[in-house]
């Protein structure tokens, strides 16, 4: 939990005494709840650093993290045996739902035939084709991460261009990729606060703009020396900032016309349909990744590129010189991802999903809207498709400057614990809530009964 800044007078339009309130009451609540899993993880995990596998598993706002038994379609049940309706999914890596049928089908099957072999299997025949089809790039790679397909696109960006620098848009988000981590803090590019172990200035390579600023974008592609500009559609790990009405076509006109290339990193917006963002709004990226969902669940990415990237790095590979290109990890194109991947754009990121998803998805926001009116709560709700988030802080913002000044992380961290003791779990870094094809109508109800009863709290 975070330590609450008492001198403010209201964080998110909440007195800071009433948000410690709400933690403290709802944390004894959660602990209340969950004996078997504090006395398990209470103290820590054996054996692990930091008590989890994963050191981002203590930044959960929950007084311990939660010790799941099983989770399957939109539900997790923990080892007490609480259930929660999950809008979290992973954080998108489970966003078609806990283990989906036609992923858990091919990985059962998959698993009697090899898990690993650096060699293409039957199923990544059909994968190809189906890419190019749904996401209208010709030519793919696998990974296991984003974070890594990212990594990989970049270095072609820059092998075919000749140029060192990127660009990015203040407040994204593209995994651990270090060129990403800078940020404006007051008007000056720095490297992100926070990082661990990092003596390099990053900002010598990555220049960084907010995002929707054309102006400021023009300006810094003007020298034409920036091999790629690297963005989601929407921002979205930070709180959610849609695009303005022609920030797309000027982000695409200013790039072409300055000969930099445009990555679009799709892995959190492609809630937006069956291709995402780019295929629903016509954009036209050089390069493109998605990671996270692709393989229901299983650890996997891809990656793709433009005809004209494509033979570019092509005649670039025929006159570098011999070695290793940094572009690999031994496990990245395994049968496992394959089998697990046709299933899940063949069966499970259907046209029929994607409509359910975005039924609900509507009708969520619309839910929580009405409640934040019905409360005078100076807070908004923004929605990329199935992506749905509340932000304590009056909208829409513009930029990555105003997502951050947005954030209010105590009151998100009480509101968190409170809807989880009602049964609804939310993304534990921002306030997103995700609809898979699995979450039912009821299960929506829910969370938006739940949330009105933390806003009835937080106001009485």
């Amino acid at each position: 939990m975070n330590v609450i800044d008492h001198a403010k007078t209201s964080i998110g339009g909440i007195g800071p005494a009433r948000i410690a309130e709400l933690y403290e009451t709802e944390a004894e609540v959660f602990r209340r709840a969950r004996p078997k899993s504090m006395a398990i993880i209470g103290n820590g995990l054996p054996g692990f650093f930091g008590g989890v596998p994963m050191h981002w598993m203590n930044d959960w706002p929950t007084p311990f993290p939660i010790l799941v038994d099983s989770a399957r379609g939109a539900t997790i049940t923990d080892i007490d045996g609480n259930r929660l309706d999950d809008f979290c999914l992973g954080d998108t890596g489970s966003m078609f739902g806990h283990s989906p049928p036609p992923v858990a089908r091919a990985i059962r099957r998959q698993a009697g035939r090899g898990l690993t072999y650096m060699l293409p299997s039957e199923d990544a025949l059909a994968i190809g084709p189906l890419l190019k089809q749904r996401f209208g790039l010709p030519f793919w790679q696998i990974a296991t991460t984003a974070t890594d397909a990212n990594r990989f696109a970049l270095r072609v960006a820059r092998a075919v261009t000749s140029r060192e620098k990127i660009l990015v848009f203040n407040g994204c988000y593209h995994g651990s990729v270090d060129e990403t981590m800078v940020r404006l803090i007051d008007g000056r590019p720095v490297n992100r606060p926070g990082l661990a172990g990092e003596f390099r200035d990053l900002t010598r390579a990555t220049d960084v703009v907010e995002f929707n600023d054309l102006r400021a974008l023009d300006a810094a592609l003007r020298g034409n020396d920036v091999a790629c500009v690297i963005t989601e559609p929407v921002l979205t790990n930070s709180c959610m900032v849609l695009p303005e009405a022609g920030f797309h076509d000027g982000l695409r006109r200013l790039t072409r016309a300055t000969g930099t290339l445009l990555l679009i990193d799709e892995t959190h917006t492609i809630s937006t349909g069956p291709g995402g963002y780019t295929r629903k709004f016509g954009l036209e990226p050089d390069l493109f990744v998605l990671g996270k969902p692709i393989a229901g669940g299983v650890p996997a990415s891809v990656w793709g590129m433009s005809e004209d990237v494509a033979t570019r790095y092509a005649a670039y590979n025929r006159v570098k010189e011999p070695g290793y290109s940094g572009m690999g990890t031994t496990l990245s194109g395994n049968p496992l991802q394959f089998a697990a991947m046709r299933a899940a754009l063949e069966e499970v990121m259907t046209d029929e999903a994607y409509g359910h998803m975005d039924h609900l998805a509507r009708r969520l926001d619309a839910g929580l809207t009405a409640v934040i009116d019905r409360y005078r709560l100076p807070w908004h709700v923004s929605r990329v498709g199935a992506r749905v988030e509340f932000i304590c802080a009056p909208g829409p913002l513009r930029n990555g400057g105003q997502a951050e000044a947005a954030h209010a992380p105590e009151l998100e961290a009480a509101m968190h614990v409170a809807l989880a003791n009602r049964g609804v779990l939310i993304a534990p870094f921002h306030n997103m809530m995700l609809i898979s094809p699995a979450t039912s109508a009821a299960q929506v109800n829910r969370l938006m009964t739940a949330f009105a009863a933390v806003a009835a709290r937080l106001t009485a």
